[in-house]
Order: structure tokens, then sequence, then C-alpha cells
């Protein structure tokens, strides 16, 4: 039986619950709201209306301050995060949304429109939906 969650749309699937964080905030301040959230990324905030969103992950922090020895003190997020991030409109198959990370390497993406955040999709929750549609 095939699985039908590559029919379903980004909106459907996406995170709207996301944690955010100002880009001059410090690592250190990044990696208390991942732990306070219990997320292993973070949407960086733009700075203008006409800017980038950016995202923070897990592996961008432990790069920088075990592999870098980076002070998480004196580390903003603006200098480590990755910006522009990629972005998806919710109305996007999640197949295609799926062919992007694996193209670029990447496990999540933005989901906006109109350059407004509206949520967050990873490959965890689109893994997860799939095992739970296997599972059913």
């Amino acid at each position: 039986m095939p699985i039908q969650a590559s029919r379903k749309l980004v909106g459907d699937m996406m995170i709207t619950d996301v944690a955010i964080i100002p880009s001059m905030a410090t690592l250190r301040e990044a990696m208390d709201v991942m732990r306070d959230r219990g997320v292993k990324s973070l949407v960086v905030e733009k700075r203008s209306a006409s800017d980038a969103w950016g995202i923070l992950t897990y592996t961008t922090i432990l790069r920088t301050v075990v592999q870098e020895e980076g002070d998480v003190d004196l580390i903003n997020v603006y200098d480590i995060a990755t910006k522009p991030a990629l972005t998806v409109p919710r109305e996007l198959e999640v197949r295609h949304a799926v062919k992007m990370m694996l193209d670029f390497d990447i496990k999540r993406v933005i989901v906006s429109s109109n350059n407004d955040l509206e949520g967050i999709l990873t490959m965890n929750d689109i893994v997860s939906a799939i095992m739970e549609k296997v599972d059913s």
C-alpha cells in the first residue's frame, strides 16, 4: 500500500508554534531557548520587513562551540546562523519540500507567506507522520 503523506500540503504538517530568537542574541541565550522549548533549531528574526529569515540549528552551535572552541557569551546568533533560510509556501506539496531538503542536505524549512513567518517543517515531523500512517 503506497503511503500518501507526500500528497499532503506543507501547511498540513508544519509546526506553527515556532521558537524564534533575535539575531543579536548570544549563543548562550539561544541555547537557553532551545533547552527551555525542547527544540533543535530556532528561527532567527528578520531585522527589517525586507530582510530574510534565518535558522540556527544545534548542529551549527555544536560546530561553533566544540570544533571551533567559540565562546557562547561572545558569539551572536547572526554570526553563525544560516541566512537566508530556505522557505516554502504552505500550499506546496510535502513531497516537493522533501525533495528540496534532500537536494540541499537540510533537515528543516521555514514556511512563509509574503515573507511573513507561518511555521516550520522538519524532516522529523515528516518521518513521524509517515510512521504513524504505516502503523495504522
